[in-house]
């Protein structure tokens, strides 16, 4: 017998929140739906009447993540700014992202930012391009988050005397010039050549 859902005791918001939390406290790598239902006082069975799947909130997670991205009359490097800022407030948070990007999950908030940013600036191409921008987003913010998580386990080789993130702002405004700012359009993406055997 099913036990009978108690909407009282938490709610889709609730859990979203408390995965948050935990995130920030334990890392990607170990919150778990056991983890959050621990926080939350319920068995890990009664998290899926509001999500579906670990992959489900998540998705939902990286959403809230990039939810405060500005949309209307940011200019290409602030909304490619703004996404990065995002990503870095909360623990894991590029990663998150990233690997919910990667698997096509959640909704598409700061790839649309960048395209109707780079729609505004004139840029040829702006879709492709917004896809090239936020590949680089998500790669710089990840390298940061990883460096920083490492510096602070003293995993780093500098002994904690350097700023391991020192210079990373240059080049992350760099990298978003030289692929925001040409005018020309983007050739067309190769096509893999198969032999015959």
């Amino acid at each position: 017998m099913t036990p009978e859902y108690n909407s009282t005791r938490h709610d889709r918001e609730g859990v979203a929140r408390a995965a948050l939390a935990l995130l920030d406290e334990v890392g990607l790598a170990d919150l778990s739906m056991r983890r959050i239902a621990g926080r939350l006082d319920v068995q890990p069975s009664a998290l899926y009447w509001h999500f579906s799947s670990k992959q489900e909130l998540l998705a939902d997670l990286a959403d809230r993540i990039t939810a405060s991205i500005p949309r209307a009359d940011a200019d290409v490097p602030t909304v490619a700014r703004s996404i990065r800022d995002a990503l870095f407030t909360h623990r894991d948070g590029a990663e998150l992202v990233l690997s919910t990007y990667a698997l096509g999950l959640g909704s598409a908030t700061a790839q649309a930012a960048l395209e109707d940013a780079l729609r505004r600036s004139g840029a040829a191409d702006p879709a492709q391009r917004a896809v090239a921008l936020l590949h680089f987003i998500l790669g710089h913010a990840t390298l940061v988050q990883q460096r920083m998580h490492a510096d602070s386990h003293g995993a780093m080789e500098n002994g904690g005397t350097l700023d391991v993130t020192a210079g990373l702002d240059r080049v992350f405004d760099l990298g978003i010039r030289a692929l925001a700012d040409s005018g020309e359009p983007l050739s067309a993406a190769p096509t893999l050549r198969r032999d015959r055997a």
